[in-house]
């Protein structure tokens, strides 16, 4: 049985869960994309109706925005995606679209953000795009915390495939019978 965690504040709970998934996936993030990580998991807390989001169109919407209405908009296009890619992988399979669907138009969201604002958030946005796929990994071991996998052997192939994500990557060859021959080596 899983130990039960109670936390004081509901930041201090999603700060452990991600460390624990950092300690599952032999990853650290930088105090920036920690910080940024637990403040998104607290900010869609409470908004369990972005499940129901359509991205392309929501990205598409962001194309012909301008200003902070199109700051918005690519920034909750990303992180979005992030949480999709990461929490919610099975949505990418009801959507009939690969999980890397999400990946590609959650580091494209945060690339343009990245180009659009000033030198301070500039770098944090370009930050989350270039980290993208290691904020997914860590998303997917916390959701792997209980043991039980989220990916299906075919899912973390593609994922890994696609993305080169090292927690797919080693899903894939875990037991040692699969050794993936695709040239996509571990890019992150």
């Amino acid at each position: 049985m899983r130990q039960l965690i109670l936390e004081p504040t509901t930041q201090a709970h999603w700060q452990t869960l991600v460390h624990q998934a950092q300690s599952a996936c032999d990853r650290e993030l930088d105090e920036t994309l920690e910080s940024y990580l637990v403040f998104l998991l607290m900010r869609f807390t409470a908004r369990p109706h972005c499940m129901s989001r359509i991205m392309a169109e929501d990205y598409l919407n962001s194309q012909a925005a301008s200003g902070g209405q199109r700051v918005e908009q690519l920034r909750d296009v990303g992180d979005h995606c992030l949480l999709f890619s990461g929490l919610f992988p099975q949505l990418a399979e009801r959507r009939l679209v690969r999980i890397s669907y999400f990946v590609n138009l959650g580091q494209s969201s945060y690339q343009q953000l990245s180009d659009l604002l000033d030198r301070g958030w500039s770098s944090v946005y370009r930050h989350l795009s270039q980290a993208f796929v290691v904020l997914m990994d860590i998303l997917l071991a916390m959701r792997g915390l209980d043991g039980r996998p989220v990916l299906t052997p075919i899912q973390a192939l593609d994922l890994w495939s696609d993305t080169g994500s090292r927690r797919c990557y080693e899903q894939v060859t875990a037991d040692g019978k699969v050794m993936p021959l695709a040239g996509n080596t571990e890019k992150h």
